[in-house]
């Protein structure tokens, strides 16, 4: 386990258990379509296993159910693992507490080994080595994010843009360091190829539908980048910008559901 992960998790604020129950209350599942894609380029439509690192509270291992034969989810902060077997009912999945870069789960001949918005969070290369390791050959390691925010309104949209900027800017200010500022998401392919793991490398984008009313939205943008507590008294800005976010988000969208559309970037290495 690498100082870099460890140091993220502690500085984050995710450890705590309330964080745990936002995170799995108003984070975004996979959608169908990317399952889809993952399981046609492992060439396996029923995977005997899928691995999947950095689980947090298992929406991104729970969607496998139905899909897989078995489901591991990998995460090592202790909340989010017993919030994810709290909310775990399908007796084929099973979490471990553990970082991805060592999983404890040895040659497993994985399917599919896959990271949901999770990857720069973690130190590459070591990760690569196991997830690699995990895989049978012809395996295929996902890595995939979800573009922030989804496309609900235009107004709503441009306000959770402006509160995400005045995130960046105050964790950059404040020298809270983000997993994204040290292993940029666009980098993910390049690392993917550079680190001699996989005959074939390329990045596949898909879009998926979901539904939510302004209190998902609110909820959303509260789980992302940590709690707003993590700022103290030193980035009003910061609440301010979410304040308007949640004025903007009542009035535009309020209490109807309403559909979004998440766009997701996937990218991919087959062993």
């Amino acid at each position: 386990m690498s100082d870099f992960s460890r140091t993220l998790i502690e500085r984050s604020g995710y450890e705590s258990e309330d964080f745990a129950d936002l995170y799995n209350r108003y984070r975004l599942a996979p959608p169908r379509e990317l399952l889809d894609i993952l399981t046609l380029v492992a060439e396996a439509e029923r995977p005997r296993l899928v691995v999947d690192l950095g689980a947090g509270t298992g929406l991104s291992t729970r969607v496998w159910a139905e899909r897989a034969e078995r489901v591991i989810g990998v995460e090592p902060n202790a909340h989010m693992v017993e919030r994810a077997r709290r909310a775990t009912q399908e007796s084929n999945v099973d979490y471990v507490e553990a970082y991805a870069a060592d999983t404890g789960l040895g040659g497993v001949d994985a399917d599919i080994v896959a990271c949901a918005q999770a990857f720069h969070w973690m130190e590459p290369d070591p990760v690569l080595v196991e997830a690699a390791g995990l895989l049978r050959p012809g395996g295929v390691f996902a890595a995939y994010d979800y573009d922030v925010p989804p496309v609900i309104h235009p107004e709503v949209d441009a306000s959770f843009a402006d509160h995400l900027a005045a995130r960046r800017a105050a964790r950059k200010r404040l020298d809270l360091q983000a997993g994204a500022e040290s292993w940029p998401k666009e980098m993910h392919l390049v690392r993917i190829r550079e680190s001699g793991r996989f005959r074939f490398a390329r990045e596949i984008v898909c879009h998926g539908f979901d539904e939510a009313d302004a209190g998902r939205i609110i909820g959303l943008a509260e789980s992302l980048g940590g709690p707003r507590g993590i700022f103290g008294d030193a980035a009003p800005e910061v609440g301010e910008t979410f304040e308007r976010l949640r004025d903007t988000t009542k009035r535009v969208v309020g209490n109807r559901m309403r559909p979004i559309v998440v766009c997701y970037r996937i990218r991919v290495g087959v062993k």
